[in-house]
């Protein structure tokens, strides 16, 4: 298909979509757009708790690729949705989610997939190819973040050292919550808004998501590119959700053992990968993707000059280039080939 390099490919709808029951209540939605003999691909989408943006399809080359989304536990179209206070997490961990994503896989009928998608998505990504990097193809990671505590204390804490006044008025968001502690201690603060987003009163659970997203714009808020409010601005029970799932996840470490991802990079050797992060990061500093490309034999790191955690043209067209590469025969992804590591 003919595509100037700078633009994504024009949008698609899905061509099949369903419900999986993945157990305790929990309903998951997926669909698949593209070709049906195309290279399987499935995307994991970021957050936790964003949903699936449609706009991501528009990546990937419609008669190329088989496409495979889907929502993650209690979020976008999956149920319970978490923005109702009802909706228990209990069953929302990173291990349930993993299972979740080969039991897709099964369902599809699917031997191998690339993986894309970025931020906590790329977490996700690297938890299941390191479990099964025998049904890994491939992997392109935009905005890559391994969720270890240290970079959830950046993001949380860290960061207010560049905007102390916004993260003053996060820290005070957290003394709402009953037996909040010590909001100094990362997890604790954290902790408090998981409470508070689980409140049967409306009105705290709205304030508490406010105060969050209001947080995570102002970590953003030097990026030139994207929306200028890419939390605040979304819808009502879109925000509810994130918002809780966020607090429930990093207020556990994501249940992942301390630098367990980059420990165990050498899991992923033999798959090729693309790493692609924009230099004005602040919600995830480049450290983190420089490494991993050091500790993954086979990925490939693109640091992108004008770019942060919003992207850019730039950002797109090296993601673009990625993908359309491995879907090319005698690309990078075919087996035929020799896929080195720079960066």
């Amino acid at each position: 298909m003919d595509r100037e390099p700078d633009e994504r490919y024009p949008p698609i709808e899905p061509y099949d979509h369903g419900t999986l029951d993945v157990g305790d209540g929990n309903l998951v939605h997926w669909e698949v757009c593209g070709n049906p003999d195309g290279k399987p691909a499935l995307v994991v989408h970021g957050g936790p708790g964003s949903g699936c943006d449609p706009r991501v399809r528009r990546y990937f080359d419609p008669a190329r690729y088989r496409v495979v989304l889907f929502d993650q536990r209690n979020c976008g179209r999956s149920t319970p949705h978490a923005s109702h206070p009802a909706a228990d997490l209990r069953h929302n961990t990173t291990g349930h989610l993993l299972a979740d994503m080969e039991r897709l896989r099964t369902h599809l009928g699917i031997d191998k997939w690339l993986l894309f998608g970025g931020s906590w998505g790329s977490t996700l990504i690297l938890a299941y190819a390191e479990r099964h990097p025998e049904h890994v193809s491939e992997i392109v990671i935009p905005s890559v973040t391994t969720t270890r505590r240290s970079e959830i204390d950046w993001l949380y804490r860290g960061a207010g050292q560049i905007f102390p006044e916004a993260w003053a008025r996060f820290r005070a968001g957290a003394a709402n919550a009953p037996s909040a502690g010590n909001p100094d201690d990362t997890p604790v603060l954290l902790a408090a808004y998981a409470r508070l987003t689980e409140s049967p009163d409306p009105a705290v659970r709205d304030r508490a998501t406010a105060d969050w997203c209001a947080w995570e714009d102002a970590v953003l808020s030097g990026e030139p590119h994207g929306s200028p409010d890419p939390y605040s601005g979304r819808p009502a029970a879109g925000r509810q959700a994130f918002v809780r799932i966020c607090a429930h996840y990093f207020s556990h470490g994501a249940w992942l053992e301390e630098g367990a991802l980059l420990r165990d990079a050498g899991r992923l050797a033999g798959i090729p990968g693309v790493l692609i992060h924009g230099r004005y990061d602040l919600s995830g500093p480049l450290g983190t993707a420089w490494d991993l490309a050091a500790a993954w034999p086979g990925a490939r790191l693109v640091v992108v000059e004008d770019a942060g955690h919003k992207g850019s043209a730039t950002m797109r067209r090296e993601v673009l280039a990625a993908l359309d590469a491995f879907a090319a025969p005698g690309g990078p992804g075919d087996p035929g080939t020799d896929a080195r590591r720079t960066h």
